[in-house]
């Protein structure tokens, strides 16, 4: 059931508008999440970043546009085909979300009770996999408020992929770390993106985060999709908006600076 399967899969949202009472909060955004990178979505709080995913998991349905999962559209498909469609979908949020009163190994169990029918040895199986994945081998009976902000970031990842979703959405998954154990969560999202095949939708808004995995970036300004690119390109952009978010301080403008005149070379 849980063999990799290494058929290209992509998202491709649609001319996407939601608003809220009146007032529009994405705005005729379009794009494509490719198979095996990590897209992410960055932009100033209140940009729209949360409410676009929710809108592509249908979460919140969009007003206007469609949202295509290997091209089936999930906004107009029955309940039969959005299950199967939200099945195949793993989600890391940005508190991580876990059951405090579960052990680590009951919460990755839960999904796996509730969506398949697995003996209780497969399943055992499949937590040890996705524990000694995220290399937690020593956590199973340990609480929430037994371990660190880091660790539940990792039990998150591991309870996200415990289905062997072929798309993953992650919220701010650095949200409240030190920027150390930021990087090692970045480098474990990246991996297992490579590693599983997925499509894999980040939203955040650390920078570090968008430099480090940023294989292809949109950039949403007050819910309008103001640029879009790679790590890369954003070194060389000439969009002032995009230019003003990523290099606030006068630190990161000199840096850019220093960039592009190695490049130069």
């Amino acid at each position: 059931m849980f063999s990799h399967n290494f058929t290209f899969t992509m998202i491709e949202i649609k001319n996407i508008t939601k608003a809220f009472n009146g007032r529009t909060i994405i705005d005729d955004v379009s794009a494509v999440f490719e198979t095996g990178k990590c897209n992410l979505i960055i932009g100033a709080s209140g940009s729209g970043k949360s409410v676009l995913i929710k809108a592509m998991v249908d979460l919140y349905p969009p007003n206007n546009g469609t949202v295509l999962y290997d091209g089936i559209n999930m906004t107009i498909a029955d309940d039969d085909v959005k299950k199967g469609l939200r099945q195949q979908i793993g989600m890391l949020f940005q508190s991580s979300a876990l059951f405090d009163s579960l052990t680590v190994e009951q919460n990755i169990l839960f999904p796996l009770d509730f969506f398949t029918k697995m003996t209780q040895a497969e399943k055992k199986k499949r937590v040890d996999e996705v524990l000694d994945r995220v290399n937690l081998n020593d956590a199973h009976k340990k609480f929430p408020s037994e371990i660190s902000g880091g660790m539940k970031k990792r039990v998150g990842i591991a309870r996200s992929i415990v289905l062997n979703p072929k798309y993953l959405f992650c919220d701010e998954p650095n949200s409240g770390l030190d920027p150390q154990t930021s990087l090692l969560i970045d480098k474990l999202i990246k991996e297992i993106t490579v590693e599983y095949n997925m499509t894999t939708i980040v939203v955040t808004h650390d920078m570090n985060s968008v430099m480090e995995i940023g294989d292809h970036i949109i950039y949403l300004y007050k819910g309008k999709k103001q640029w879009e690119g790679s790590n890369k390109d954003i070194i060389l952009s000439k969009d002032e908006l995009l230019n003003n978010f990523i290099f606030a301080s006068e630190f990161l403008q000199d840096a850019k600076e220093m960039r592009m005149m190695e490049m130069k070379k």
